[in-house]
C-alpha cells in the first residue's frame, strides 16, 4: 500500500512557478513509478509527468515539455513538481499517483492522492 499527499498548489500570475510536493508512505514507495497528472474543470484527467523508481526514466507531456521538471527523493519518499512559466491553460488540480510500470496511462498507476488546486492568473 503507498498513501499520497500533495501539497504546494495555489494561486499565481501568468509566466509565474509553483512547486507541488508528493509526500508518500508505505514501505514500497521506491519500487513504483510517479506521475503527476492534472484535471481541469469539464476535463478528463490528463498525464502530466512521470519518473521511474530508479529515476533514470521520465516521460512528459508535450504540453508541459521545457516548462515543469519532475523529480523524487526516494530517501525522503517524496516527489515533486517544479513547473515554470505558467499559463492560464495549466489551471487544474494536480494529482499525484504510484504505478509500475512507468507510462501515460492513467489506468497504469494503482493510488492516488487527493489532489491540489493550481489556478494561473493572466
Amino acid at each position: 500500500q503507498v498513501q499520497l499527499v500533495e501539497s504546494g498548489g495555489g494561486l499565481v500570475q501568468a509566466g509565474g512557478s509553483l512547486r507541488l510536493s508528493c509526500a508518500a508512505s508505505g514501505r514500497t514507495f521506491t519500487r513504483y513509478a510517479m506521475g503527476w497528472f492534472r484535471q481541469a474543470p469539464g476535463k478528463e484527467r490528463e498525464f502530466v509527468a512521470a519518473r521511474s523508481w530508479s529515476g533514470g526514466s521520465t516521460l512528459y507531456a508535450d504540453s508541459v515539455k521545457g516548462r515543469f521538471t519532475i523529480s523524487r527523493d526516494n530517501a525522503k519518499n517524496m516527489v515533486f513538481l517544479q513547473m515554470n512559466s505558467l499559463k492560464p491553460e495549466d489551471t487544474a488540480v494536480y494529482f499525484c499517483a504510484a504505478g509500475r510500470p512507468l507510462g501515460f496511462d492513467k489506468n497504469d498507476y494503482d493510488y492516488w492522492g487527493r489532489g491540489t488546486q493550481v489556478t494561473v492568473s493572466s
